[in-house]
């Protein structure tokens, strides 16, 4: 086989799950997605999905999306609910059960479990009329298309598709809840995009030092001696009651410099009123305003005090940026 023929395959299975994508948007039924979604919404424990081999895998990824998007959830394998498992599934629960076939025996005790205990299950499935589309109390049917093998035996289209009612769901969930930017970094505070998401107290926890101070009416060259020290290249400018009044950059060491220069006071050489930030501001809006200011150091105050100094090269050195 060429080069060649590889990528006619490749695209080609590319082509035929997005066809299968656009099939499901257009005959998507939004009488009983929207029943779903409120579902969801109403349910005061968890939301316990459940899938069989590929169906499980895709099963395990949408628990995790809902987790992080607002609906508390998590994936229980249906063998291992016959076994005891079932336990998970209070009656304040819904049950997410994801069968192509709609037939799988491992779902069967679980399908009865929910019936004796009027627990809410929706279903995701290509039958309507199998055991699961009938038990289920909103069934959410994915087109009948072939999978995109040449056997026509790969989970491949519906796999496709099941992940993307999925998505669609907990999308759809955390819309309504009206989930926010701050509620997925509470969710979310691992890796990069969880650095990002952080707070700048959270930033402060393993960043302690005590920022570079200076009296309003220190002389230039305790200026000098306070930022060579501190080595962050400015200075928090504090009045008599510790507020802080302004700071003093390397840019406005330079500035200032000229005949008299060591005459000055820290507040004749300072920038008044400098952006500033609180420990409870977002550390991705902290540094879209360093960029936008084009700036490279801000001051954590709490109550007019500075209590940290961050630097822009610190945040990309440690993966903020």
């Amino acid at each position: 086989m060429s080069s060649h023929d590889e990528i006619e395959i490749a695209r080609s299975l590319i082509m035929a799950e997005a066809s299968a994508l656009k099939m499901l948007a257009d005959q998507l039924d939004g009488k009983a997605f929207s029943q779903a979604v409120n579902i969801l919404l109403d349910t005061k424990g968890h939301c316990i999905v459940l899938g069989v081999g590929k169906s499980g895998h895709i099963g395990r990824k949408i628990a995790a999306t809902l987790a992080s998007t607002g609906t508390p959830a998590f994936f229980v394998h249906p063998a291992e609910a016959s076994h005891g498992d079932l336990g998970m599934v209070t009656t304040n629960a819904t049950v997410i059960a994801i069968s192509n076939s709609g037939e799988s025996r491992e779902l069967i005790d679980v399908i009865r479990y929910c019936q004796l205990n009027n627990i809410a299950m929706i279903a995701i499935t290509c039958r309507e009329n199998s055991a699961l589309g009938k038990a289920a109390r909103v069934p959410l049917i994915l087109p009948e298309i072939a999978e995109a093998c040449p056997n026509g035996l790969v989970p491949t289209t519906s796999m496709v598709m099941a992940l993307a009612m999925g998505d669609a769901l907990a999308i759809a969930a955390m819309q309504k809840r009206g989930f926010t930017h701050r509620d997925f970094g509470d969710r979310h505070p691992g890796g990069k995009l969880g650095l990002q998401l952080q707070h700048v107290g959270d930033w402060m926890q393993t960043h302690k030092a005590t920022p570079p101070l200076i009296s309003a009416n220190a002389s230039a060259q305790d200026v000098l001696s306070v930022i060579t020290e501190g080595r962050m290249g400015c200075a928090a400018v504090i009045n008599a009651q510790n507020t802080m009044v302004g700071i003093i950059t390397d840019g406005d060491l330079r500035r200032a410099i000229s005949p008299g220069f060591f005459d000055k006071t820290a507040e004749e050489i300072m920038t008044s009123e400098p952006y500033m930030v609180t420990p409870q501001d977002r550390i991705s809006d902290v540094i879209a305003q360093l960029m936008q200011r084009r700036i490279t150091n801000v001051f954590v105050v709490d109550n007019g005090q500075a209590i940290a100094a961050m630097h822009l090269k610190d945040l990309l050195e440690e993966g903020y940026i």
